[in-house]
């Protein structure tokens, strides 16, 4: 740990340094009331909430998390990098070794400094939501559940290739540089669908929407064709833990546009869920 400064009651930033990527990332922590509590890792989307849009600025995620038994940590940063270790350095994105940072520099250093216990969940959004899922595939026991909200998990085949890659041309990298060809070991290693028999045993929530705005957008700015596509993809998702037997979550909503209000919602109905398998 570098640093820790309060930003409210219960709530701060805590700065850690990553030795893999040679930087300092910041984490803002909603803390639980007392000491033994389980952690939830919750991913941001595409930008990495280093452009102001995250779970903190668009959501009720410091109040929602007041009165629980969990400690809550957010990374900042990541943006366009799929939250994944690259193969290569990026001329524009730099070095990219997030999964090394997550799974496993950050979470002995939260553990230690909110005596946690251990046990932990990951969830994601948008972009992020097929980054929990890989995460959680990657990193064995470290998770006992995780969440997508509105992603679309990493596949080999052309549409997988071209939305994954669409992320990190959004960045101004090169996808080249994240598992190396399109098809090969790297890439194969984080299809999801190939690698799905190993969330067995893990606590699974799945959730996407129409594309149609409604009500639980709240007002904000409708993306319907990207949400229609993330709920394709989510239920190929579900699809493929039901063909292997393992038992998932899927939500499926008739409406809603890939916003806030309805991220705000997946995480308010995921969470007893995700609380049940961690202890909270």
């Amino acid at each position: 740990m570098v640093a820790e400064s309060p930003i409210a009651p219960r709530v701060s930033q805590i700065d850690v340094y990553s030795p893999s990527m040679d930087k300092v990332v910041t984490n803002r922590v909603i803390r639980a009331a007392g000491a033994g509590a389980p952690t939830l890792y919750l991913l941001t989307g595409a930008g990495g909430g280093s452009d102001g849009i995250s779970w903190w600025n668009d959501t009720d995620v410091a109040q929602f998390f007041a009165d629980k038994n969990v400690n809550v940590v957010m990374p900042v940063g990541g943006g366009y990098s799929l939250y994944t270790d690259w193969m290569a350095d990026d001329p524009v994105m730099g070095r990219n070794k997030w999964q090394t940072y997550l799974t496993h520099e950050l979470p002995g250093v939260m553990d230690a400094r909110l005596g946690a216990s251990g046990r932990n969940a990951i969830a994601g959004v948008s972009m992020s939501g097929a980054s929990a899922i890989d995460l959680a595939i990657q990193a064995g026991p470290l998770y006992s559940a995780v969440a997508a909200y509105s992603g679309c998990p990493w596949a080999t085949d052309p549409v997988g290739v071209s939305l994954a890659g669409a992320q990190v041309l959004r960045g101004g990298g090169n996808p080249g540089n994240v598992w190396g060809m399109p098809g090969g070991p790297g890439w194969r290693a984080h299809d999801a669908f190939l690698n799905a028999h190993r969330l067995a045993g893990k606590s699974i929530f799945l959730s996407a929407a129409s594309g149609i705005p409604g009500g639980i957008d709240k007002g904000g700015l409708p993306m319907p064709p990207v949400e229609a596509i993330a709920s394709a993809c989510t239920g190929a998702f579900a699809g493929r833990l039901a063909s292997l037997g393992i038992p998932a979550t899927h939500v499926n909503r008739a409406s809603g546009s890939h916003t806030w209000g309805q991220f705000e919602t997946d995480l308010h109905d995921s969470w007893p869920q995700l609380a049940r398998a961690i202890g909270a």
